[in-house]
């Protein structure tokens, strides 16, 4: 009998152990050819210059269409000659959800369109710790 006791205890822990190793990746797809080299984990890129997002995981293109925002594995006509590699990308880190556009303006205004740049932007939600000035704000009074 002690001897079943001392099995079951034993397999009761290395069980413990095991589900206590458990990782959680979060993986959003495989990004798009014509994305920039140093790839961020997230699920949506802003467009500026077109006005439009692109959602990694379903592989489809986020636009305006006669006044309503559709899915599309490409671009619209109007941005044939558009060349994706040489544009601007917003990585959206900081939105979790199906509807990116919902932002659309508030987006619109912070990453306003820029002729001829490539520049890529990384979104991340700024953490503020109480009882702790801000670095960026005390370089600024030094300046």
């Amino acid at each position: 009998m002690k001897l079943k006791l001392f099995i079951f205890s034993l397999l009761f822990i290395a069980t413990s152990t095991i589900q206590g190793q458990t990782e959680v990746k979060i993986t959003f797809g495989t990004p798009p050819e014509w994305a920039p080299a140093n790839r961020v984990e997230t699920q949506y890129y802003y467009l500026p210059d077109i006005d439009a997002y692109y959602d990694i995981p379903s592989a489809r293109f986020i636009y305006i269409k006669n006044g309503k925002w559709i899915r599309a594995t490409s671009l619209p006509y109007r941005y044939r000659n558009y060349n994706l590699r040489g544009g601007n990308i917003i990585y959206l880190t900081d939105y979790r959800g199906n509807t990116p556009y919902q932002y659309y303006k508030n987006h619109k205004i912070k990453y306003p369109k820029k002729a001829h740049s490539t520049k890529v932007y990384v979104v991340k939600k700024e953490k503020k710790e109480k009882g702790k000035k801000n670095p960026k704000k005390e370089k600024n009074k030094k300046d």
